[in-house]
């Protein structure tokens, strides 16, 4: 991590050279409930990069204390996309494995006098607990006897009530100024099948009794998390007090990290899904970590976005062109260089023989040179980008082709264009040229200077290609509006081209630069038939 997170690693690094702590232990508590998302990945490096900096642990425990919303499928994917950020945590929990032990502590509590069962609804309990200006009014059923308290408890294990006909409060201060303090639930009744108790369990704690007893059991020297926490640290403190854990965690807060032209919200993530107004959690444009995997960007650059953004004690927001930036600059020097052909136009070179084909020879990235070259098809029938052609050279700036005018054909050879064809409806639709066969590339001909260079595909050996283009997802910034009619009705569009025949096959998630456009990656729709690529970034900031 960077020196921004300077708090953080100084309270650690306290901690451990005044033997507070023998070994650090931080953990990554996900609710399987939704993909994670580029958020989430700031609390996931943090977690696991803060105790590899201490030679500690990370544990990754699934918060699966409410089976509302949670599914195995959730559990995998998390899984699957902590191991592609290359981080292997020493063990993997899940809350439900200490329902039985949360549940005898609660008994504990109920014991001690500090919990009882309380009748009131959802709605009543949050009036009863008054607000900021105004202190709680205590419950009517605060002082029952512990004895009744036990015996309620009991029968809201064993099914006899509804849902929300009863909870399990802690008893601490309902004039608290911290309303979290104000009585708060520890249990309330769900009859929901639950994704590894079954229907084991009708009762299930709130985060706020369990997780303080899961970080305790698992001995948890440092909970980090958002900011958004830091008022509920008093009652983590009070639980690990009053249930006598043997072991004292203790949580740490640090700020949350919002991006430009970003969703960070599970809940409208999930609506975009589910409303079908994208095509998956791993949909290119999702800022999901399967979505932006599935579009092209590497786990190195998000790390590395995570780590530039560093970490303090307030909430901040980035620009998201610093995420293109962070993939422009690991994918430069990793990735071959070729030519590909997004709106083609067709190109004819006159004066080649017909039914010829030779290959010149290019570099696949003149960075590095250890990634060698290939062959590169060359006849008389090449596609160019139709904006590298216009008739008349408007300015000049413009160092492309145009009517009389000489580019060179990057790794071949000079062309001039000489005449154009149309279709019936008036569009250019063939570009006829003559070349010189003395100014191929590398015979140290420089008699001219041609109006710039431009790439092409050869139109017989070329593969036929689909280019996914994206935009920001969400463009329209009227909060009044559901998610679901926000979306940008340009955030994706399809372009045909070719590619020039690189290579045999090309893998799913394999990187390249297309040469003066920009980092694309191979989609998992692809086919050696008709292969399907993913605009990553641009080359230079398309971020405004």
């Amino acid at each position: 991590m960077n020196d921004n997170t300077n708090f953080l690693k100084d309270r650690i690094k306290y901690d451990v050279e005044n033997g507070i702590v023998k070994e650090v232990v931080t953990r990554f508590p996900p609710e399987p409930n939704a993909y994670l998302h580029i958020g989430h990945a700031r609390a996931l490096v943090t977690d696991f990069e803060m105790a590899m900096m201490y030679n500690g642990k990370t544990n990754l425990r699934f918060d699966d204390t409410n089976p509302a919303k949670e599914d195995a499928e959730f559990v995998d994917a998390i899984i699957k996309d902590i191991e592609w950020l290359g981080f292997h945590p020493a063990n993997i929990f899940y809350g439900s494995d200490y329902f039985e032990q949360t549940y005898q502590l609660a008994i504990k509590l109920i014991k001690k006098g500090l919990a009882y069962v309380c009748d009131l609804s959802p709605e009543e309990t949050a009036k009863y607990r008054g607000d900021f200006n105004t202190p709680g009014t205590p419950s009517p059923y605060r002082n029952r006897s512990v004895e009744e308290n036990l015996q309620l408890f009991e029968n809201m294990k064993n099914g006899m009530y509804k849902e929300g006909e009863k909870t399990l409060r802690a008893k601490i201060d309902m004039a608290s100024p911290n309303i979290n303090m104000r009585d708060p639930v520890f249990y309330r009744i769900l009859y929901i099948k639950h994704h590894r108790q079954g229907d084991k369990w009708c009762i299930y704690p709130m985060y706020d009794f369990a997780h303080p007893i899961q970080d305790a059991i698992e001995g948890i020297t440092h909970s980090l998390c958002s900011l958004e926490y830091d008022n509920h640290r008093p009652l983590y403190d009070w639980v690990i007090e009053n249930c006598e854990m043997e072991h004292t965690p203790k949580q740490i807060e640090f700020g949350r990290l919002n991006i430009t032209n970003t969703i960070m919200s599970k809940r409208y993530l999930r609506a975009l899904v589910d409303s079908k107004k994208v095509t998956g959690y791993d949909d290119p444009r999702m800022p999901t970590l399967v979505g932006l995997r599935r579009r092209g960007y590497t786990a190195d650059a998000i790390k590395k976005f995570i780590r530039d953004a560093g970490l303090s004690r307030t909430n901040i927001t980035v620009d998201s062109s610093g995420l293109e930036a962070c993939i422009r600059e690991d994918l430069k020097l990793k990735t071959m260089r070729i030519m590909a052909v997004k709106d083609p136009l067709k190109v004819t070179i006159t004066n080649y023989p017909e039914g010829q084909i030779e290959y010149v020879e290019a570099e696949n990235n003149a960075e590095v040179l250890e990634m060698g070259t290939r062959k590169i098809a060359f006849s008389r029938d090449l596609y160019i980008e139709r904006e590298d052609f216009l008739l008349e050279k408007p300015n000049k700036h413009f160092k492309r082709l145009a009517l009389g005018l000489e580019v060179r054909l990057m790794h071949a050879y000079f062309i001039k264009a000489n005449e154009v064809r149309y279709d019936d409806a008036g569009n250019i639709v063939e570009v006829l040229c003559t070349y010189d066969p003395a100014t191929k590339s590398g015979s140290g001909f420089n008699e001219r200077k041609p109006n710039g260079n431009i790439g092409f595909v050869e139109a017989h050996t070329g593969r036929r290609a689909n280019f996914n283009i994206f935009e920001a997802l969400i463009t329209d910034d009227d909060a009044t509006k559901d998610i679901t009619e926000r979306v940008n009705p340009n955030s994706w569009k399809v372009m045909e081209g070719f590619v020039e025949n690189a290579k045999p096959h090309f893998e799913n998630e394999e990187k390249f630069q297309f040469i003066r456009d920009g980092y694309y990656a191979v989609d998992k729709t692809s086919t050696d038939e008709k292969l399907v690529f993913n605009c990553i970034v641009p080359l230079k900031s398309s971020v405004k």
